[in-house]
């Protein structure tokens, strides 16, 4: 009964957090802060159903569940990189500040390269 009921509390909470980061999508002005907010709300929001689920069947099935978790956090950092690193698009053509389209942030290997030209 009281495992029930901790299970039931992880998955409301993780429940929430998934609805914070929505209301984080939908409320923040630019992309790196809706990034955050979603992946960070997110990822605990997983995190914590995960666990509510981990306590209601073996240990095998816990497993296989801290590896989902794992997995999707490897994802979500690393599309969130991708999407953090490419230039802001522009009204004229979507071009970025330096004028380039389709070159990364500062330090990215296109400016690498731009320096390697000059």
């Amino acid at each position: 009964m009281a495992l029930d009921l901790l299970s039931a509390a992880l998955v409301l909470a993780g429940c929430f957090f998934f609805g914070a980061g929505t209301v984080g999508i939908l409320r923040f002005p630019d992309l790196n802060n809706r990034l955050h907010a979603l992946v960070k709300a997110d990822n605990l929001g997983l995190g914590l159903v995960l666990a509510g689920l981990a306590l209601q069947g073996s240990l095998a099935v816990a497993a296989k569940l801290v590896l989902i978790w794992l997995l999707a956090l490897l994802a979500a950092s690393t599309s969130s990189f991708l999407l953090a690193d490419r230039p802001p698009r522009t009204a004229e053509g979507g071009e970025g500040p330096d004028g380039h389209v389709g070159t990364g942030g500062p330090g990215s290997a296109a400016e690498v390269d731009d320096r390697a030209e000059t």
